[in-house]
């Protein structure tokens, strides 16, 4: 097991040789690792290999440099110049909640930006300052749009949080796909297959091979439902903010192509709208009767959104993450490739 300040130090080191400033590199650290300790792989350390691959070929930029396209009052465009995705959303969601305590509400319009990790890394971080947030993406193509055999719609995943009463903020993330197309990556590093309907291959025949699946098309959520959302995503994402949309968009693993991707982005602050100790009240109350329904066969306890993520992250401060050996190899690559010292925990015993 890893501790998580660990694989943290370990990360910032790894971007700062890159050229990355040492807060920005901390920043996406601290989002890959909190995506582990939380549970999802798919979204964590492994992805670190790719990012610094494209800051390598210069498609992200290392020093990100955030520009104001249109400043409206409660609303704003900007434009991340191609910079590194975690920064320019966590600019933005601080823009968001300043213009959120001025006028009540803030949405941020975002173009040119990178993968951001987590949606729901940055909705908490609104969440704790006492609004409500939703954000959106655009990403790669991952499905065919319902009907279609081809890739031409991304995964497009979504997050909505809301402060919390006695058990913390609710979080949504999801992704419009049956399952995110990271926890497929996921699923190739520890060389496991997937299960059955997540997946296509090239050829239009369900795989459990996660190869195939990642060469092939992920299927929507929900039917034509998943399809739709993600397509409306697109819209906000891509289109809206005058950021790239569709086949234009390159996903992270794609190491000398420029993103492109957009995400829209708004804070609503809470006293704004409701009193927030009835609010409180309101919300306990709600999550109690769900947490009270009698449980279906198979089922020990009913989760809200983003607690079974709170619990995780308790446990991995306590005891560390665990990761798999292929992503163990690829932070030796690294380390090794930037000139970043070897630590300790990259043996064997930390794989799974």
């Amino acid at each position: 097991m890893i501790h998580p300040p660990e694989l943290i130090a370990f990360g910032t080191a790894v971007l700062t040789s890159l050229g990355v400033p040492e807060q920005d590199a901390g920043l996406v650290a601290d989002s890959l690792v909190t995506a582990d300790m939380w549970g999802h792989p798919s979204h964590g350390m492994l992805r670190l290999e790719w990012y610094a691959a494209r800051l390598r070929s210069g498609a992200m930029r290392a020093v990100t440099d955030v520009a104001t396209v249109i400043d409206g009052g409660a609303v704003a465009v900007l434009d991340g110049q191609d910079g590194v995705g975690q920064v320019v959303t966590a600019h933005a969601a601080r823009d968001a909640v300043r213009r959120a305590g001025e006028h009540g509400v803030g949405v941020v319009a975002v173009r040119n930006s990178n993968h951001f990790g987590t949606a729901a890394y940055f909705t908490r971080m609104i969440a704790a300052q006492g609004c409500v947030a939703v954000l959106t993406t655009n990403g790669s193509p991952a499905m065919a749009p319902w009907g279609g055999r081809e890739k031409a719609v991304g995964a497009n995943p979504w997050s909505v949080a809301v402060p919390g009463g006695r058990r913390g903020p609710v979080v949504l993330d999801i992704a419009n796909t049956t399952v995110a197309r990271g926890k497929i990556y996921a699923a190739l590093e520890r060389e496991q297959p997937i299960p059955e309907g997540w997946a296509q291959a090239a050829d239009g025949a369900s795989t459990t091979d996660p190869r195939q699946a990642i060469d092939g098309l992920i299927l929507p959520m929900a039917g034509h439902k998943g399809y739709g959302i993600s397509l409306m995503m697109d819209m906000l994402s891509g289109v809206l903010t005058g950021s790239s949309y569709a086949t234009d968009v390159a996903g992270p693993y794609v190491p000398d192509r420029r993103s492109g991707c957009g995400h829209l982005l708004l804070a609503l602050r809470l006293d704004a709208v409701a009193d927030p100790g009835g609010y409180t009240r309101r919300l306990d109350d709600l999550i109690d009767r769900v947490k009270a329904v009698p449980l279906a066969p198979g089922f020990d306890e009913i989760f809200y959104p983003g607690e079974i993520e709170d619990r995780n992250a308790a446990t991995a401060a306590a005891a560390g993450v665990r990761l798999p050996d292929r992503t163990l190899r690829a932070l030796e690559r690294l380390a090794d490739g930037c000139g970043v010292a070897r630590p300790e925990w990259t043996g064997a015993a930390c794989s799974s």
